[in-house]
This record gives C-alpha cells, sequence and structure tokens, in this order.
C-alpha cells in the first residue's frame, strides 16, 4: 500500500503543486486548509507523514503539531517562511521532526518526506529486531529498581504501572539503558536513536530527554536516571 501523505496548507496554489508532486511520487495525498480540519483528516486517515504549514488559519501550525504528536507518531515535516531560531526551538517542543523554509526546491520536500519515511519503516524494524535479539539473550525484560522495560511487548513500566512512552521515546530509553553507566554524546544518540540521515539537530534529544524524565524520574527537576553530563551528554544510571 502507497504511504498516506497529508498536506496543510492554506495557500490554495502550494497545496496544490505540494499534492500534485506527491501524488507523482506514489503517494496517497490527502489535503487541509486550516487546522482544525487538519486534526480532525488526521485522527480519521491516520497518515503516515504530515506536511504542516506554520502560519494557518485558526489553529497554527504549532498547535496542530502538538495535538497531532499525543496522538500519534507519523513524522511531521513543519514549513515556515521564517528562519528564525525561535520558531525552530518551539517547533521541536511542540513534536516537529523536520523543518523546511520557503521558500524551498520541491526536490528538497520530496527528499525529507522520502527520508522521514524510510527513518520510520528502519526504526521498526530496527527495534523489533533489537528487541527479539535482547529478549532470546538476556530475557524479556531489563529491570532498573522500580523501573522495567519489556522488551517483546515495547513496554516500560514504574511501580507496575504502565507508562505512556511514544515509540521515539522508548527507542530512546532502551538504547541509554543498555548502555547504562556510559557518557553517550547527543550526536551518537541522534545518530542512532534518529538515523544518521536525520536533518533535526542536537536539541531533538534535550527535549525528548526531559520528556522521559518527566515520566520515569521520581523528581524530574532533579533526575537520578538520566544524569546531564554537562559539555558532553548523558549518562543513564537506572
Amino acid at each position: 500500500m502507497s504511504d498516506k501523505v497529508l498536506v496543510v496548507e492554506d495557500e490554495p496554489a502550494l497545496q496544490e503543486t505540494l499534492a500534485y508532486n506527491l501524488r507523482r511520487q506514489g503517494y496517497e495525498v490527502l489535503t487541509a486548509a486550516n487546522g482544525l480540519k487538519a486534526v480532525e483528516i488526521a485522527r480519521a486517515e491516520r497518515p503516515d507523514a504530515v506536511v504542516l504549514d506554520v502560519m494557518l488559519p485558526g489553529l497554527d501550525g504549532f498547535e496542530v503539531s502538538r495535538i497531532l504528536r499525543q496522538e500519534m507518531n507519523a513524522p511531521i515535516l513543519m514549513l515556515t517562511a521564517r528562519d528564525e531560531e525561535v520558531d525552530k526551538i518551539v517547533g521541536l517542543e511542540v513534536g516537529a521532526d523536520d523543518y523546511i523554509t520557503k521558500p524551498f526546491s520541491m526536490r528538497e520536500l520530496l527528499a525529507r518526506v522520502k527520508a522521514a519515511l524510510r527513518r520510520v519503516r528502519l526504526d521498526r524494524e530496527e527495534v523489533a529486531a533489537d528487541a527479539k535479539a535482547e529478549a532470546t539473550a538476556a530475557g524479556q525484560t531489563l529491570t532498573f529498581g522500580d523501573l522495567t522495560i519489556d522488551l517483546t511487548r515495547r513496554e516500560v513500566r514504574r511501580a507496575g504501572a504502565v507508562l505512556p512512552l511514544k515509540p521515539k521515546e522508548f527507542e530512546l530509553l532502551l538504547f541509554l539503558a543498555r548502555n547504562r553507566g556510559m557518557v553517550l554524546s547527543r550526536d551518537l544518540i541522534l545518530e542512532r536513536v534518529w538515523g544518521w540521515d536525520f536533518a533535526g539537530d542536537s536539541r531533538t534529544v534535550d527535549v525528548h530527554v526531559r520528556w522521559l524524565r518527566e515520566k520515569i524520574e521520581p523528581t524530574p527537576a532533579q533526575p537520578v536516571r538520566i544524569i546531564t553530563v554537562r559539555g558532553a551528554g548523558y549518562r543513564f544510571e537506572g
């Protein structure tokens, strides 16, 4: 089946151009011209990727990204007419996976969409293979105090309660846990968890670490499991 891409763009000519070129690449394309409609379509159709303009009537792209990231894990590529650092930081905070600044070449956008979808497939295959191998070699779970990582079920429990981790949060925690006690740089984490061709930067790691701490740390503001090593990266202490 073809991958399904949702294009959210309020400028009719650009929306039509994006949809046309994506369909030429073999994708099934859904379109929306405002944030509310985008959320409605995404919930109903569960797209494999989202191309999302920042400046939209009603809900803007940041708010749409925040909502979608809470409900699904499709990669989100944000389109923005501004190339300001703060926009990229906000986008990462609300769950965007990649950015492209207008004006952009259609070839670049298509390449970014293709790379994002490929990363999702590779991540799923790699994590499934790693989980199977880990479960075979060392049992089905990794345990650190009241924190348990179930590799077969892809579940994390704290004090017996299942934590609502997103797939990328689970993969990040698993990578950190497998390298317990080692200082891991942000670049290494980015390469191993997101893939060498990921177009984002190391702030993606910081954002996901913060999300993880909110779920696995007894006191997120004073972490004892995921430790920041200033100027170096992160160390997992369990």
